[in-house]
């Protein structure tokens, strides 16, 4: 579907109050924008409508940001953070695991997040996001607790585990290793961390 926008000087009264409100490139709940409209529900349709809004989900909508090669999607981060209405999570595709260096090349077409609220698959536009409860989970992803989370997830990916566990144990070395003993810590399951003990490493 092409969406197209209307200029604010089509658009009338109420709806055109909304949209004013309306920031290019943000995610939306109803709720967030109920407050600025007498009848957001019709407000909401004609903004999808005319192209100023999208629906992501049942309630959530984006607001597309246009570039010189189209209409932008939205960024990870503002559709989660819109749907959980938490900062506290960490969103990354298992395709980050090959950057630690364990010869694991699968690219995978899909996003973790991981969080303290929601658990299961769920769709924002033609996006899925598999959201995941953990207990803990650093801000921001390191070399540590990719290599950890690898291993957490090793049963999971279409690798030879076999080959990237020999790996992992000689690579040990190359990591900071105050810092990979408290990812292992922090965040291993008990499978990781008494594979960790095995490796005289922990």
């Amino acid at each position: 579907m092409t969406f197209t926008f209307q200029t604010s000087q089509s658009l009338r009264g109420g709806v055109l109050h909304l949209a004013n409100q309306i920031k290019p490139g943000r995610v939306y709940r109803r709720e967030d924008l109920a407050h600025h409209s007498t009848a957001v529900d019709r407000h909401l349709r004609e903004l999808v409508a005319c192209g100023r809004l999208r629906k992501l989900a049942q309630g959530i909508y984006h607001s597309p940001k246009s570039s010189a090669f189209g209409l932008l999607p939205p960024a990870d981060n503002e559709v989660v953070r819109s749907f959980l209405r938490d900062e506290n999570f960490l969103v990354f595709s298992p395709s980050a695991y090959n950057s630690v260096g364990l010869g694991t090349t699968q690219l995978y077409n899909r996003t973790l997040v991981y969080n303290h609220k929601r658990h299961g698959i769920f769709a924002f536009g033609n996006r899925r996001f598999d959201f995941r409860i953990k207990p803990r989970f650093p801000k921001k992803l390191t070399p540590e607790f990719l290599l950890v989370d690898l291993l957490n997830n090793l049963d999971e990916l279409a690798e030879d585990r076999e080959a990237i566990l020999h790996r992992a144990q000689i690579k040990l070395s190359s990591f900071d290793a105050a810092r990979l003993r408290q990812a292992v810590k922090n965040y291993g399951s008990m499978v990781t961390r008494k594979r960790f003990q095995e490796w005289s490493f922990g």
